[in-house]
């Protein structure tokens, strides 16, 4: 069964005396260790879809079925800690925490405290290879490195899902390239499932599959 699916997903919204459809009756499936590129132009619905699939918004009609269980309005909040890791355009990060303490605080919040959030957090800082800058607050890395500060915070935990939204958009191609890289090497070995959304014709070279979304439908 895949680990994260969406069966016939709608988003409506409510403008003034208008309801605009921003996502019509939309099917998506995503299995472990599988990366999705999820594309489209501005205004096409995949920010929103992104935040559907990451229990922030939910839908108007649909639902999402994470690990063979539907989620509802009352388990969001649960669900984002227990399922879901993300990695945000503009990084996100504490400018008062250090690239660990920042992961720290990731797991805190999921409910991971004390030496065991200190352990997991030296053991992703490591496999972003921060470990030289770990101690470093975001101020004195440079956009590529918080960017894998992100991720690390991500990956933090045992989340089987992690979802991205524009990760290269604030990167030059070279780091870029670097950092799509990581995360094919991430999510194959430890076996998450990916999807990003992105305007980058590179993340096509680490993807599995290759899903659009115009006017609020996908294809593939």
């Amino acid at each position: 069964m895949s680990i994260l699916q969406a069966h016939n997903v709608e988003k409506h919204f409510t403008e003034g005396r208008e309801t605009v459809a921003v996502l019509k009756g939309i099917d998506f499936a995503v299995e472990r260790g599988e990366i999705v590129s999820l594309e489209g132009p501005s205004g096409s619905g995949k920010t929103t879809f992104l935040s559907i699939l990451g229990c922030i918004l939910t839908p108007t009609k649909g639902e999402v079925v994470i690990d063979g269980i539907a989620v509802n309005a009352k388990r969001l909040n649960d669900v984002r800690k227990r399922s879901l890791g993300f990695v945000f355009q503009q990084f996100n990060l504490f400018p008062s925490l250090t690239a660990i303490e920042n992961v720290e605080y990731a797991l805190n919040v999921k409910g991971v405290r004390g030496a065991a959030a200190r352990t997991e957090a030296e053991r992703v800082i490591n496999a972003v290879d921060l470990a030289e800058r770990q101690n470093f607050l975001p101020r004195d890395l440079s956009g590529g490195q918080k960017q894998r500060v992100a991720i690390a915070r991500a990956l933090a935990g045992t989340a089987p899902i992690l979802l991205a939204d524009e990760p290269t958009a604030n990167l030059d191609s070279t780091v870029g390239t670097q950092v799509l890289e990581m995360f094919r090497t991430l999510a194959k070995k430890e076996n998450r499932a990916l999807v990003i959304v992105t305007h980058d014709p590179k993340v096509r070279t680490i993807a599995d599959k290759v899903v659009k979304i115009h006017d609020g439908r996908l294809s593939q």
